[in-house]
């Protein structure tokens, strides 16, 4: 699972059924750097992927999102998808360990 930022949407022009009761967003994965400093700015360019939500996310949110076959167990018909939406975060706490400059021989 991996964290990222909704940045924009995904339109269709053809009606899909097994796409019923979601939408397709556009989200860029946090960096490491971002996840420390709790904030999501400065947004990197490119690297974004098309993620399917059916939870009600909206451009500027932050989400949890799984990717490859994780991703398609959402679905009861097989459907093409590379990202699914897992969970909407209101808040994130990361405090990853400080790494020690000492080394023991």
């Amino acid at each position: 699972m991996k964290i990222g930022h909704v940045v924009g949407r995904v339109t269709l022009n053809h009606h899909v059924d097994s796409y019923r009761g979601g939408r397709f967003f556009l989200v860029l994965p946090a960096t490491r750097e971002q996840l420390e400093r709790d904030t999501l700015e400065p947004l990197p360019k490119g690297n974004t992927l098309v993620v399917w939500d059916d939870l009600g996310v909206d451009i500027g949110d932050r989400i949890a999102f799984s990717e490859g076959g994780e991703a398609c167990m959402a679905f009861n018909l097989d459907t093409p998808v590379d990202a699914y939406n897992c969970m909407i975060l209101d808040r994130l706490d990361y405090h990853p360990p400080a790494l020690s400059s000492d080394t023991e021989t």
